[in-house]
């Protein structure tokens, strides 16, 4: 390869990390947001939560079925269309002056984002192929995936208090542009590489409606009661739809989900172990924000510079440090120490008192948990996508996305379930004892979340066919 050549595809990894900073942003800068965006458009306390539901639902439902869209049609080109739809759509979030203008361009947005998130990574593996390489462009690839939630807090804070909530979704324009035009030159084009170029049509009707009915259900649990009527009955329609969307691809000639992909124990594996570190992760980015702001009384602002120190610690790991370690120890090591040190962090907020100093009893978490983020996330990218075949590596992107971000929403869930239970038998949460006590238990569930990923990668994680081609020594091999 050229040097002209090896510098082409480094280009357009970042060009893909652009893309994916965008969507990741999205999914939290709108929070900082929200209070303007009520006041600004009358929003009421119900229909505020739409913002964020709309954006997710799509997003959520969208996954699978933009990554089956890459593997049959050619994934530079779905790339193209999901990004241009979702820059459309975020130009449109930023002019409206109407609730509903403004959640229809929410939707928009998710579905824009679920086809550009799907196909990514399958175009991160087209472009580098020699373990090396993969293992540092996964690292680049992971600090922006993992990182951008907490930058979006930060961004958020920024944009709304300098200028106005418009501005969130303005950036987007003119980044989204950069990403289109660079991507044209420097994406690599083929035709799609499925066996089959008919669409599963009923599959994909069934498997999205299932997603997107699962999403609804989970994001409006708390506020309609777990067991009420509504979510429960959303759960069982949503599985009945699952059911029928299993039975479609196994009797199927071209399924948009060939079930065999999940003989795959790697991709299996990660599947479980993102949902599990999702879940995990969003105590840190959600929870700790609260804590911040509710209990230690933070602005926006102060509470996006408090991830800062995180932040920079799992870019400078995900950036070099991580693609060593994992060529070095292979999977299951570094992927248990990190999840390991991130169940330390969430251990120390478990612990933060009401009174917290921001060097005492905020930055020793943060710091545990950016670099237990920043040695992580490398190893289940690797693991999940490391023995999959070309013509499945949409479907298997859009399986591994799905899996992080049902995780996250149904651990963010459960985890606001438990500090809400613990604050309301506490006192309620006019009482900040109570509200933090709240906080505590759904902290120590994140952390034991984490630590249940780390077990379940040590006991079923094993080196990609990938890796053990390139370093075939006895050292990479036998640490999995």
């Amino acid at each position: 390869m050229t040097d002209q050549e090896n510098r082409r595809r480094w280009l357009a990894l970042y060009v893909l990390c652009g893309a994916s900073l965008m969507i990741v942003l999205d999914t939290t800068i709108v929070n900082v947001a929200l209070p303007s965006i009520r006041d600004d458009l009358g929003f009421s306390e119900t229909s505020l939560a739409w913002i964020v539901n709309a954006y997710t639902l799509t997003f959520g439902g969208f996954l699978l079925l933009g990554g089956r869209l890459g593997d049959l049609y050619g994934h530079r080109r779905m790339f193209l269309l999901g990004i241009a739809l979702f820059t459309l759509a975020s130009a449109a979030c930023g002019l409206a002056g109407s609730q509903g203008f403004l959640i229809t361009a929410r939707a928009v947005q998710g579905l824009g984002g679920a086809i550009t998130s799907a196909v990514s990574l399958s175009l991160l593996m087209t472009l580098f192929v020699s373990a090396g390489d993969r293992a540092k462009a996964m690292g680049v690839f992971g600090f922006v995936a993992s990182g951008g939630g907490s930058i979006g807090v930060l961004l958020g804070g920024v944009l709304t208090d300098v200028l106005d909530w418009h501005w969130i979704f303005l950036v987007n324009v003119p980044i989204g542009i950069a990403v289109v035009l660079l991507s044209t030159r420097l994406l690599p084009s083929a035709p799609g590489a499925a066996r089959s170029t008919r669409l599963d049509v009923a599959g994909a009707i069934t498997v999205t409606g299932a997603l997107m009915l699962a999403v609804y259900a989970v994001v409006n649990g708390n506020q309609n009661g777990w067991t009420s009527a509504e979510t429960l009955g959303l759960l069982a329609v949503a599985a009945a739809l699952f059911v029928v969307f299993l039975l479609i691809e196994k009797w199927t000639r071209a399924p948009l989900m060939p079930l065999g992909l999940f003989r795959n124990r790697n991709l299996s594996t990660a599947s479980v172990v993102g949902m599990l570190w999702a879940a995990a992760m969003f105590a840190w980015f959600f929870l700790s924000a609260l804590y911040l702001q509710l209990v230690l009384g933070y602005s926006p602002l102060q509470v996006g510079l408090a991830f800062l120190p995180g932040n920079l610690v799992m870019g400078a790991l995900s950036l070099g440090l991580s693609a060593k370690i994992v060529m070095r120890y292979g999977i299951k090591r570094p992927l248990a120490m990190g999840l390991f040190l991130a169940a330390l962090g969430l251990l120390v907020f478990a612990r933060a008192p009401l009174d917290g100093q921001f060097v005492t009893d905020v930055l020793p978490g943060m710091l545990l948990l950016g670099i237990g983020a920043g040695i992580a996330f490398n190893p289940v990218l690797m693991a999940a996508m490391g023995d999959v075949p070309p013509e499945e590596s949409g479907l298997a992107s859009g399986v591994v996305n799905t899996a992080f971000m049902m995780g996250g929403a149904l651990g963010l869930a459960v985890l606001a379930s438990v500090a809400a239970s613990r604050t309301a038998s506490l006192g309620g949460s006019t009482d900040l004892s109570a509200l933090l006590a709240g906080y505590h238990l759904a902290f120590l569930v994140g952390a034991i979340f984490a630590l249940a990923a780390a077990s379940l990668g040590l006991a079923l994680f094993r080196v990609p066919a990938s890796m053990r081609a390139a370093h075939g020594g006895p050292e990479l091999v036998g640490a999995d």
